[in-house]
């Protein structure tokens, strides 16, 4: 039976047509030691075809938001690139951070087994867990190099954003309303010792949250409601839109009061006020950050676009013919060269790694150095087109999404 099975497999193989096996890691750009393939940007717009589709985006908006997508696909993989390099350049190790991401997913997964959490994002995510893990790495790394080259550079004056408050007033008139966030011990199913178990954890949970602990982590690893894996955040609420015990406490108390505990049908509730805004003109310091927010995204863009462009002023770049980098630096050549060496064949990444280390010893190849442009070309030949992904930069590189937490 197994020897069927492997004879069935490679006939299977077999027929695969050239073009069909070419267009899986058909290699578009090279970068100086990195390649970026025609199937990253092909996943990378399903990914957001996905995406827009859950949201419920209208359809001539998603087509407008996919033919950018098409559009600048290729740019976005650049920049991501560069970045995640610059990132190495820089030292910066993000690795700490990323132990914990992964820490907090599995534990709103409910799947204390290594093995099980890694299928369940595989499932979930659609990709391999150390795919998911290394997009997730280099999602902190490229926010890092932004932040430490680019946003650090930015400065708004505190006169200019009092100017914009003097001048947009009319922006800010708030209606009276208030941002909750909760701790849900559920009482459902439960009787006699074990609802006594739960009010005593909602109390124990409460006294905790007064003394100063967390309310945000509190929430994350008690609470039984399903905004534990959003923290426990509840977003805005005006009157007329609680139930009247909750709206009664809430609405005279001020920023940071926590309630002690509620009974309610579902359970035992701690709520606390993330934030009260009054009704009428909202006073300067309370919408200062936000209006520094308006002020900082312009400003953010086009640095970046600089910034990127002299990453690629100094980058071994390749790109094949048919394919466009809408950010490409001005009177840089990054054609791609000695075309008549290309041979109909299919690479992976981890191949190309492993030759240019072999025959290079590490060392990037750059512009200008005798040799060292063919040489390389001449490694990661790559056929010709088969035909045929914020926070990209100008805006920041996507995010890896974390997948939602388990049923």
């Amino acid at each position: 039976m197994l020897l069927k099975f492997v004879s069935t497999l490679l006939a299977l193989t077999a027929s695969l047509s050239a073009a069909e096996i070419r267009v899986l890691e058909e290699i578009v750009a090279k970068v100086n030691g990195d390649i970026i393939t025609r199937g990253e940007i092909e996943r990378t717009r399903k990914g957001l075809e996905g995406e827009l589709k859950a949201q419920s985006i209208p359809a001539a908006r998603a087509k407008e938001i996919l033919a950018e997508k098409d559009k600048n696909g290729l740019r976005e993989q650049i920049d991501n690139l560069l970045l995640v390099q610059r990132a190495k350049e820089l030292s910066i190790n993000v690795d700490p951070e990323v132990t914990r991401r992964i820490a907090q997913i599995q534990m709103e997964s409910k799947l204390t087994d290594p093995d099980k959490f890694q299928q369940w994002v595989r499932d979930q995510a659609g990709i391999p867990f150390e795919d998911f893990k290394a997009q997730m790495r280099n999602q902190i790394l490229t926010q890092r190099v932004v932040g430490q080259e680019v946003g650090s550079k930015i400065s708004i004056p505190k006169a200019e954003v009092q100017k914009y408050y003097d001048e947009h007033k009319g922006e800010f008139i708030r209606k009276e309303q208030v941002f909750l966030r909760e701790i849900l011990i559920s009482s459902e199913g439960k009787t006699g010792a074990d609802l006594a178990a739960a009010e005593k954890k909602a109390r124990d949970i409460q006294a905790r949250a007064k003394k100063g602990e967390k309310f945000h982590e509190l929430a994350r690893d008690n609470s039984d409601a399903a905004s534990a894996k959003e923290l426990g955040d509840l977003g805005a609420w005006k009157k007329g839109q609680l139930d009247k015990q909750i709206e009664d406490i809430v609405f005279k108390e001020k920023k940071g009061f926590i309630t002690d505990v509620l009974k309610m049908p579902t359970g035992f509730l701690i709520l606390r006020v993330d934030e009260r805004h009054e009704e009428g003109q909202a006073a300067f310091e309370e919408v200062e950050n936000e209006i520094m927010e308006r002020l900082y995204a312009p400003r953010m863009e086009p640095k970046l676009r600089e910034h990127l462009t002299k990453l690629r002023e100094t980058a071994f770049l390749e790109i094949r013919q048919g394919f466009v980098d809408t950010g490409a630096a001005p009177g840089k050549d990054t054609t791609w060269k000695d075309p008549a060496q290309l041979k109909p064949e299919t690479t992976t990444k981890d191949e190309v790694r492993a030759r240019k280390k072999k025959k290079f010893l590490g060392v990037l190849p750059r512009p200008g150095l005798p040799g060292r442009g063919s040489k390389a070309d001449s490694d990661v030949s790559a056929p010709p087109p088969a035909g045929a992904p914020a926070a990209g930069p100008a805006s920041a590189p996507a995010p890896a999404q974390a997948p939602p937490p388990a049923k």
